[in-house]
Order: structure tokens, then C-alpha cells, then sequence
């Protein structure tokens, strides 16, 4: 059947253009036929309209709010420096200072939009919520759907360095049986997607929506891969197990056992009968949760609180933010050193356009879990095949022993030699590689 894409003027918002193209559905997915002579803004972001269309998608910000943007931060009134020579008081002045300068001056949020809209870009509603991603079929004949979600304070930029990889192997030093078709979707409350205004969009119903994108783009099997958010997501479309959900691949998985988080929780001291990597996974989740852990905190309790710096403050989202990507990646401090500034500030320039400060920090509200937990996320009840590689600056090393006890599906485990708890983004060969090997047996 032929759908085309229709829209009501008074139901769009400021800020984003889209082209509307006529969608033909056809069995297995869809051909896009452009239409230029069609250009209205784009779909409002808490639409209720219910039907199952997928419209095209493009993103145009109007150069107002870029020189609002700039306006704010040539404006920004700085705290006095910290009274230490570390991060131990946060991140320090003149990090976020340079970071900021270079927003304000040099930065240029058009390459961005250039990047993003070279990719076939949709929306579709689910569940009453405007879901917008990405969508790459691979030119490879049986290649293996896959679902790439991002988290906090990530955003499908994530992986867009992987894209290429996972489709187009060949071209990357890989065989035509490792392809992928990749689909990244934002999460409601982050991004292009819409803003929830009922409750009850936590890991649970997102899971269920990117089962329905993925049933609704025509795939009738696929897998699944995710870290921070994304993997919470991911174990719970695990819990489900729809029809068709074939694996899944955690790069931050829940594997604390429940012996132990109330120890971890509490600062006690490791308990004399773990192993080596054990230990040090205690350790390393000991000082998150008493040192590291009060943005979450803040999140999880008080997210329209914090909501109303990050979207009045540039300099405070960019600070708020860029703290984590110094603290997770493997750039001892320094995220310049895997991360360019421009890729760090696409992401929190996106965060600011679309002034998801508050609504993404609703989901760490909406879920409030222990993620790392395997208790509290019920790994135990996962049936479907498990896949974790664990990345040596994340926020903690799951230990294989963990894995194994949380994880009794678990079917592929790997210590990587590089990169954080921003795999895809910080060592985007290394994370495809680990993804061709451990759905290497599912296809």
C-alpha cells in the first residue's frame, strides 16, 4: 500500500524543517520517493495522532536559536575556580571554560546537521510518543537487523561512526556475513523523539516500542545491543523475549550479586572471598555509588529540579555533561584524547536545541534501579541468548564469574583491550568487531 505523508501546520513546532516524501511500504520495509515541492516544520514532539505511518525525516535548526545559543554563552556568569589541583571537586574551571570558548566561537552545529541528515532519518508514533531514528539497510543480502540503543548523557551520535562498519563490511575489512541492517532510535524524552507527558515510560514500555519499531519496519527477527540506558533496555526486551528477538549485547550489563549491593552500597569493605577481578569490580562500584553517583542521585529524585539549569544554563549542561564523558571514557580525564570537541558538543548542542534536560533526566526517575544489580534487574528471568563484552574504563569490569551467575543465557563473553563506558563512540572498530563475533552464532 502507498502511504503519504500528510501534516496540519498547527501541530508543529519551531525548530526542525522536514521534507515530506511519499513512503511506499513494501514487504521487508520501504522505498522513500522525495518530494521537494513539500516543506513543512516538522511533526510536534508530543503528538497524539495514532496512526502507524513512518514520515522522513530531516532536521534544520532557524539560525535564531543558534545566535540565542551563542548570545547565552558569551553571557555565562563563571563560579570562582576549585581549591584543589584534581577533579575531586568536579570538573575543573578551566576544562569547562576552553570546552565552552570553542562552543561560542568556533563550533559549527550546521556539520552536525550535514552528518545527520546524510542518513535516512524517520519518525514514527508508538504508544501515543513520537519515536524518531535512524534506519541503514545493508546493500548485503541477509543482513542481521539490530537495534543500537544510546543513554545519558549519550544520544544516537553515539554510534554514528559504527554505521558504515555494521552495514557495509566489506568496505571495512569485514565479510558480507557480518552485515547489519542498523536502526537507532532516541529515546523518548532524548533527542528528536517526543517528551512523555504521562508516566510510566521507563525501560519496561520502551522496550515494548522498540519492539513495535522493529516489527512495524518489517523485520521479523532481530537483535538487540545497549549500554548505560540502552542496556537497562535491553535486558528488559530480554525479559520479554517477543517473538523474533533473536540476542542481545550488553556493554553495561547488571551483574552485581545480591549479596553484595547492599555492601556496595554502604562502603563496607570487599568481603575476603572474592577473586581478583571481583574485587576490583567491588572497588570500582564502591567509589561510584560514594563518590561518583550524586548526579544520579539528583536525577533519579529530582529531575525538574535540575531541569530548569540544564535547559536556562549552556555553560551548566556543557559542564553538567562533559564531567561525565572525562570521568567514563579511557582518556584518563581528558576525553579530547578519544573524543574530539565537536563530537562532544554535537551531543550536548543537541540536548540544548531540543531542551531535553529535564524530560531525559525523567527516565532515570521513571526506571530508579540499580542498574548494575542483577537482583533488581531480574537477570535470573532472561531466556533469551546474552552477550556482554566488557570495555576497561567502564564504570566497573563485570567479572565473568558475575556474568555467568546473572546471565544463566549468557553465550558470549570478552574483555576488550580499549575504550569506556562510551564503546561505540570512543572505539567504534573495536565495538563492531565485538558485535560481528558475538551475534556471529545467531544469524
Amino acid at each position: 500500500m502507498t502511504e503519504t505523508a500528510k501534516a496540519s501546520p498547527q501541530k508543529y513546532g519551531r525548530f526542525i524543517a522536514v521534507t515530506m516524501v511519499a513512503i511506499t511500504l513494501a514487504p521487508g520495509g520501504y522505498v522513500v520517493q522525495a518530494n521537494a515541492a513539500d516543506v513543512v516544520s516538522a511533526p510536534s514532539l508530543n503528538t497524539t495522532d495514532r496512526d502507524e505511518s513512518i514520515r522522513p525525516f530531516q532536521v534544520h535548526v532557524p539560525q535564531s536559536q543558534l545566535d540565542d545559543l551563542r548570545r547565552r554563552i558569551a553571557e555565562t556568569r563563571w563560579p570562582d575556580k576549585e581549591t584543589v589541583g584534581d577533579s575531586s571537586q568536579g570538573i575543573q574551571l578551566a576544562q569547562v571554560q576552553e570546552l565552552v570558548r570553542y562552543w561560542g566561537t568556533d563550533y559549527d552545529w550546521r556539520k552536525a546537521e550535514t552528518q545527520l541528515n546524510a542518513l535516512p532519518e524517520f519518525i514514527t508514533t508508538i504508544d501515543g510518543v513520537d519515536i524518531q531514528f535512524i534506519h541503514v539497510r545493508s546493500r548485503h543480502p541477509d543482513a542481521l537487523p539490530i537495534i543500537l540503543t544510546h543513554g545519558w548523557p549519550g544520544s544516537t551520535f553515539e554510534f554514528l561512526k559504527t554505521i558504515g562498519p555494521l552495514t557495509d563490511p566489506t568496505a571495512y575489512g569485514g565479510r558480507a556475513q557480518d552485515a547489519f541492517d542498523v536502526v537507532v532510535p532516541s529515546i523518548p524524552g532524548y533527542g528528536f523523539s517526543g517528551k512523555p507527558t504521562d508516566l510510566g515510560w521507563g525501560p519496561e514500555r520502551t522496550a515494548r516500542a522498540w519492539d513495535t519499531l522493529m516489527k512495524r519496519l518489517g523485520y521479523q527477527h532481530y537483535v538487540s545491543q545497549g549500554g548505560d540506558h540502552g542496556s537497562v533496555i535491553s535486558d528488559a526486551l530480554a525479559r520479554q523475549a517477543p517473538k523474533g528477538l533473536l540476542a542481545i549485547h550488553l556493554n553495561m550489563p547488571a551483574t552485581i550479586p545480591g549479596d553484595l549491593t547492599k555492601a556496595i552500597n554502604s562502603g563496607d569493605p570487599a568481603p575476603s572471598n572474592l577473586t581478583p577481578p571481583e574485587r576490583q569490580a567491588f572497588q570500582s562500584l564502591s567509589t561510584f555509588f560514594g563518590r561518583n553517583a550524586a548526579y544520579g542521585a539528583l536525577m533519579v529524585t529530582r529531575p525538574q529540579t535540575i531541569g530548569y539549569s540544564l535547559s536556562d544554563s549552556p555553560a551548566g549542561l556543557a559542564a553538567w555533561m562533559y564531567e561525565k564523558f572525562a570521568q567514563w571514557s579511557d582518556s584518563d580525564g581528558v576525553p579530547e584524547r578519544v573524543l574530539s570537541r565537536d563530537e562532544m558538543l554535537n551531543d550536548i548542542t543537541l540536548y540544548w536545541l531540543t531542551n531535553t534536560g529535564a524530560s531525559s533526566s525523567r527516565f532515570y526517575w521513571e526506571n530508579n534501579n540499580n542498574n548494575f544489580s542483577a537482583e533488581t534487574q531480574h537477570t535470573k528471568d532472561i531466556k533469551v541468548p546474552v552477550a556482554i563484552s566488557v570495555f576497561p574504563k567502564e564504570i566497573y569490569q563485570a567479572p565473568e564469574s558475575w556474568s555467568k551467575q546473572a546471565y544463566p543465557s549468557l553465550f558470549y563473553y570478552n574483555q576488550v583491550a580499549r575504550g569506556g563506558h562510551f564503546a561505540a563512540w570512543e572505539q567504534p572498530q573495536l565495538f563492531t568487531e565485538e558485535l560481528r563475533a558475538a551475534f556471529k552464532s545467531v544469524r
